[in-house]
């Protein structure tokens, strides 16, 4: 089985994120595979295991890529793909990234593509989706569970709190989230291996690719912090005194009463 898994590097969360004159700074900042993406190293590794096969891991971006690209490797994948835009490309949108994954993907003999389901740092959810109908392959998202029976598969996706259960089959392209499984941390062994394991860097040139044919479709305007939420007040008293004071409080400042 042929399993590619789509990885993007965002910024960590967990640590501070500086914004000056509408742009993230992105000098000093902390970098990881975007957390939904794990899940779908994870689960790659998990169907090849049973199924045989390779999982191949790709990555849009640049030479400080590599990182989350090893840090796959470690984790059990086969092979890693960078396509290094550095020098090609100043912007780019969900349309550009998936158009650069399509002519990447087009001629591959693919039978499975995991992707997250969301990026945490623009959280759009647009890149699985937009890649499977160039490919014209079936895809599902925001899955939960993943059961593969020769050519048939079968899938339970969440949706808002509830699941629905889906029956399709390969090649197929699933975005995964929290709860489909639980992603290993990369053992010692395997981060040894992962500097022997190969690692492909090819350029938008090597996919007869310009950056005309890549051009974003959107513009940011402007990226900004949200405001910081005042703190919460604490209601002292007895419980009908805190039922007064709450009910004086949503009609008098908030005005919802």
């Amino acid at each position: 089985m042929n399993i590619y898994v789509l990885l993007k590097k965002t910024f960590d969360t967990e640590e501070q994120i500086t914004v000056s004159h509408g742009e993230i700074v992105d000098e000093g900042a902390e970098h990881i595979i975007n957390p939904y993406d794990e899940y779908a190293v994870e689960e790659a590794i998990k169907q090849r295991d049973a199924h045989g096969g390779e999982v191949t891991v790709v990555t849009i971006g640049d030479e400080d890529s590599e990182k989350q690209l090893r840090t796959a490797l470690a984790m059990g994948a086969d092979k890693a793909v960078l396509i290094n835009t550095e020098d090609d490309l100043e912007q780019g949108d969900q349309y550009t990234t998936a158009r650069i994954l399509t002519a990447f993907l087009e001629d591959k003999d693919v039978d499975l593509i995991l992707a997250g389901n969301v990026a945490i740092d623009e959280a759009s959810g647009q890149v699985g989706p937009r890649l499977a109908e160039a490919l014209e392959i079936s895809y599902v998202t925001t899955i939960t569970s993943l059961e593969i029976d020769g050519e048939i598969v079968n899938i339970e996706k969440d949706v808002e709190g509830d699941v629905e259960i889906i029956e399709t089959s390969l090649p197929l392209l699933v975005t995964c989230q929290q709860g489909l499984n639980e992603p290993r941390y990369p053992s010692l062994p395997g981060i040894m291996k992962a500097k022997k394991k190969p690692l492909e860097e090819i350029e938008l040139d090597d996919l007869d690719l310009d950056e005309e044919d890549v051009e974003a479709k959107t513009e940011t305007i402007e990226i900004f912090l949200p405001e910081e939420k005042a703190a919460g007040r604490v209601l002292e008293g007895e419980l009908d005194e805190q039922v007064k004071e709450l009910v004086s409080l949503l009609r008098n400042e908030k005005r919802v009463v």
